[in-house]
């Protein structure tokens, strides 16, 4: 199956670590929304959409791109880090795929690193995230697809 994941990792990098464990294992492409915010999907049967939390959801480049250029009828998955625990997270990403008539497969999240905000007063939460059996979970998550 041909897939790509489309994502956005910024700050610490904490969700590119996962795709990157992912792609040194399997044969995926990824796709840096900042990069090439104009990307062509249509050769894509599954595509993913990776990103850390931004004001409880996907960063706003993500959103914007697939309600941009996410063909109809493709099988999604979500990739996720977040410093907070907990919450609806994929609500907006989740309407846009509905949108686009497309099935999902299935959702992978884990803390990453935050220092946004507050949390920067406090040194940052989530330290040490992700952690090595987290990039691993990311792997099997794909593999079980």
């Amino acid at each position: 199956m041909n897939t790509a994941i489309v994502y956005y990792s910024k700050h610490h990098g904490n969700t590119k670590k996962l795709l990157d464990a992912i792609a040194a294992a399997e044969e995926v492409t990824l796709i840096d929304v900042t990069a090439t915010p104009d990307r062509d999907l249509s050769a894509f049967d599954r595509i993913g959409f990776a990103s850390g939390i931004y004001y409880a959801g996907f960063a706003r480049q993500i959103l914007s791109f697939a309600e941009a250029h996410l063909p109809e009828g493709r099988e999604v998955f979500y990739v996720y880090t977040h410093g907070a625990p907990g919450g609806d997270f994929l609500k907006k990403i989740r309407a846009v795929a509905a949108r686009k008539r497309c099935r999902e497969l299935g959702t992978y999240h884990c803390q990453g690193y935050d220092t946004f905000g507050p949390f920067k007063l406090v040194g940052g939460v989530a330290k040490g995230h992700p952690t090595a059996e987290e990039i691993d979970g990311a792997v099997q998550f794909y593999r079980g697809l």
